[in-house]
């Protein structure tokens, strides 16, 4: 199956999460997901989460990239942010009225698969997330977590070509 790669550059500004949800929005239309879908408003919540994080916790900019089918019904999407810390994501456990620290573990939750690996200088952080095949999100995952090298989708065999100076983050 050929993979289509939208690729959007986001500069170290809270504001731009916005503009990446936008972004997100219009392009999984364009692969014919509606709006309303599970499928689409899951992805959008969990773009949300990593473009903040990477805004939020590295103040460098990011690549959010998303991997597409470029023909067909749209089974699997998969969701990258790329930037140039080094420093690994860290899953925390908030507390009652904190207003940080559930972003990965949201996207634990919601994501059928997720990791990061090293890249140049940086990272990579990605999710992946099923069309349901009953209408409903089984909630199955894989572990993949904590620096997992071994990604369903490899982004060098897609031609993923990410700037090594980018950046990663959590939605508050």
């Amino acid at each position: 199956m050929q993979v289509l790669q939208e690729q959007l550059e986001i500069s170290p500004d809270p504001t731009e999460v916005g503009r990446a949800r936008r972004w997100a929005r219009s392009r999984l239309a364009g692969a014919g997901v509606d709006a309303d879908e599970s499928l689409s408003e899951t992805l959008i919540l969990l773009i949300s989460e990593l473009v903040t994080n990477a805004v939020v916790h590295t103040g460098c900019p990011a690549v959010l990239c998303m991997l597409l089918p470029r023909q067909g019904v749209v089974d699997s999407v998969r969701v990258e942010v790329a930037d140039a810390s080094s420093r690994p994501p860290r899953q925390r456990q908030a507390e009652g009225e904190d207003t940080n620290g559930r972003g990965l573990e949201l996207v634990s939750g919601l994501a059928d698969r997720w990791g990061w690996e090293q890249e140049g200088g940086g990272k990579r952080v990605w999710c992946e997330l099923d069309r349901a095949r009953d209408g409903a999100h089984d909630g199955a995952r894989d572990g993949a977590h904590d620096g997992a090298t071994s990604d369903p989708v490899d982004p060098r065999i897609l031609g993923t070509a990410v700037p090594e100076a980018l950046g990663l983050g959590a939605f508050g």
